[in-house]
């Protein structure tokens, strides 16, 4: 008998699935229109638009479109991608007469490693620490039918609409404690801002104060209390999307068309009316820390499965070839590229680099975040002439597999 074992290696370019790249690549350079604003402004900014700078005019549409097209959208994408890579990861395991798990369980282990110096010397706002543990976890479900796995996905959506919505109507029994330090996360006061801000414009070591605090609490009370459930039912549904062959491009054009249809009309619904009720609410944190920021929630689902389905079709379509090479090549080096907008933003807003922190209105964050796709856009497939996989693809598969891998084409 042989007993020979098949080394498992990396997935070479020729085996891998373009529509996964292309919609990765999509969706990478998507979630920075979200991040830019962690980036450049208080954090209380990110969940309360008007807790800081001006919020009318220009500044005021900027917030809407991003709030609409993008706010939780690329993530859902992203995570529902993450889901199907675990697939991906399992099945050429098996396919090599190997078990998966130990790759996948050290996989997950470095990209938890990562995240946490992501965390803690770049940007709180990670979210590879919460990615590498829901994928500890999801690897368990990997096995199960697709309609399972939707089932278990909409269990897990659920958990975080049910604490939002009991916080929300149960505020009037708060301790008072409680309450302030709520009001203080959601419209902080002047003196709070003015420490951020001196904070975040001085030097590396000056700006921990703030980055790790707020990497701990993202990490442990707000995963526990909301993003664990919702990148766990994406990543779920990213399964059984992967199975049922919507994310390889394979269904009809019929089908994507509905997809299309029943994902964007009523996401966009949803999400415009919870944004006219919190503007009507007067962004108060009583209603709109609580219930008024589920109606994105909810939408942003439909909307991301819309915006795949659009993807989906570009992918099968002849043309677009040039689309599809510059965004699939974004996607090959998705993780380099998440890092890298991490240190240009870094570089941008903080004190160790040109210190605007607090000083970019909204209207211009967002000009910034033209220039940095097209940045990326132009670098990425420059870098893919000359090698197979980006530079944090690689060192990640080289610490997988405990193998130094081949760079160059």
């Amino acid at each position: 008998m042989n007993t020979t074992k098949t080394l498992i290696t990396p997935t070479s370019f020729p085996e891998r699935i373009v529509s996964l790249d292309v919609l990765r690549g999509v969706a990478v350079l998507g979630i920075l229109i979200m991040n830019i604003q962690s980036f450049s402004m208080i954090g209380a900014a990110y969940i309360n638009p008007t807790a800081y700078v001006d919020l009318s005019g220009i500044n005021k549409w900027v917030w809407i479109l991003s709030h609409l097209l993008a706010n939780e959208k690329f993530m859902s994408i992203f995570s529902i991608l993450f889901g199907a890579g675990v697939i991906l990861f399992s099945e050429r395991a098996i396919e090599k007469g190997r078990r998966a798990s130990a790759f996948h369980y050290r996989r997950m282990l470095w990209l938890l490693i990562f995240g946490m110096i992501h965390a803690y010397l770049i940007w709180y706002g990670d979210i590879l620490v919460a990615y590498s543990l829901c994928g500890m976890l999801v690897f368990l479900f990997r096995k199960m039918k697709p309609k399972k796995l939707v089932v278990f996905s909409f269990l897990f959506f659920v958990i975080p609409i049910i604490f939002y919505v009991g916080s929300g109507l149960s505020i009037d029994y708060w301790p008072q404690e409680s309450y302030d330090q709520n009001m203080q996360s959601w419209m902080p006061d002047a003196d709070k801002i003015e420490y951020d801000k001196k904070t975040m414009q001085g030097s590396w070591l000056e700006q921990m104060d703030v980055r790790v605090s707020s990497a701990v609490f993202m990490q442990t009370f707000l995963f526990f209390f909301a993003s664990f459930w919702r990148v766990m039912s994406m990543m779920l549904l990213g399964m059984a999307l992967f199975k049922w062959g919507i994310l390889s491009a394979k269904r009809s054009n019929k089908f994507y068309l509905r997809m299309i249809l029943f994902g964007l009309i009523p996401g966009y619904l949803i999400t415009v009316f919870g944004v006219w009720r919190n503007f009507q609410a007067g962004w108060v944190m009583e209603y709109s820390m609580f219930i008024g920021n589920q109606f994105n929630y909810i939408g942003s689902v439909g909307v991301a499965l819309g915006y795949t389905a659009i993807i989906m079709l570009i992918c099968k379509a002849a043309k677009y070839e040039g689309f599809k090479n510059l965004f699939g090549a974004v996607g090959k080096m998705a993780f380099t590229n998440y890092i890298l907008m991490s240190l240009i933003a870094m570089f941008i807003f903080y004190g160790n680099g040109l210190g605007l922190y607090g000083l970019v209105e909204r209207k211009f964050q967002i000009l910034i975040v033209f220039a940095i796709w097209i940045l990326l856009v132009i670098l990425s497939p420059l870098w893919l002439k000359k090698f197979r996989f980006g530079p944090i693809e690689w060192l990640w598969r080289i610490l997988t597999y405990w193998k130094i891998q081949p760079i160059r084409r």
